[in-house]
């Protein structure tokens, strides 16, 4: 499940581009010093990841406690029929995705303290602007955090953020050294995709909790009943 969150980033990062894009093109590297300029970049990807990380445990952690009381399985569930739900929402009926709504005073903040950075050439510098861009509210980054809860463990939740963020470090590092380098007819198909996408790792994570025994995609859950008693056997 880890290796969707890389595909949902990698495929989601047309769509990054083009939220984040002014935020990419505006970063103050070293543009007549390659070496400086690729450190620069590589440094802000590294803050990106580090915040997505944070985020992927955090709800990693969240979805743990579904699994202590045995919900692992309805969670993931509701995990995939979220996601596909959502898609429904935002891409086919026409509707913005307003969650962001209650998080603009967090936004303006954000933007402000990333505008305070943009000043600065300091490797420092470059880390904090990947890390609170990684912040900004952002439709496909709540897909992936849907994914981090189902998880229900906060290494795998952080890696599946930490995966998704991989996925859209190449077109996002494309994008910082040339400017419009695709064709609106790519970005047209692969804006397309992306929904399909999500909707096709929904899916999984639904199958995941249908636990038909299919092994490592839909294990079948275990019986904490059974389980308990058998312990209390090989106790007496």
């Amino acid at each position: 499940m880890i290796l969707s969150g890389f595909i949902l980033g990698l495929l989601g990062s047309f769509h990054c581009v083009g939220m984040c894009g002014p935020i990419v093109f505006m970063l103050p590297v070293s543009h007549d010093q390659p070496r400086l300029k690729a450190l620069q970049v590589s440094v802000y990807h590294v803050g990106r990841l580090f915040s997505y990380a944070l985020i992927g445990g955090l709800f990693g952690l969240l979805g743990r406690s579904f699994d202590i009381f045995g919900l692992q399985q309805q969670l993931s569930i509701a995990v995939g029929v979220l996601m596909i739900v959502m898609v429904i929402v935002t891409y086919f009926s026409g509707m913005n995705f307003t969650l962001t709504r209650p998080l603009y005073k967090l936004v303006g903040k954000l933007k402000s303290a990333m505008g305070a950075t943009f000043k600065k050439k300091s490797m420092d510098a470059f880390f904090t602007m990947g890390f609170l861009n990684g912040l900004l509210p952002c439709g496909l980054v709540y897909t992936a955090v849907f994914g981090a809860l189902g998880s229900a463990s906060v290494y795998e939740g952080a890696f599946y953020m930490v995966f998704f963020g991989l996925g859209t470090v190449p077109l996002m590092t494309a994008a910082v050294y040339v400017n419009n380098f695709l064709s609106n007819g790519i970005k047209a198909v692969m804006k397309r995709a992306v929904p399909v996408v999500v909707i096709v790792i929904g899916v999984l994570f639904i199958v995941r909790g249908l636990g038909l025994g299919i092994p490592y995609m839909s294990p079948q859950q275990s019986d904490p009943m059974n389980t308990a008693s058998i312990e209390c056997h090989d106790i007496n």
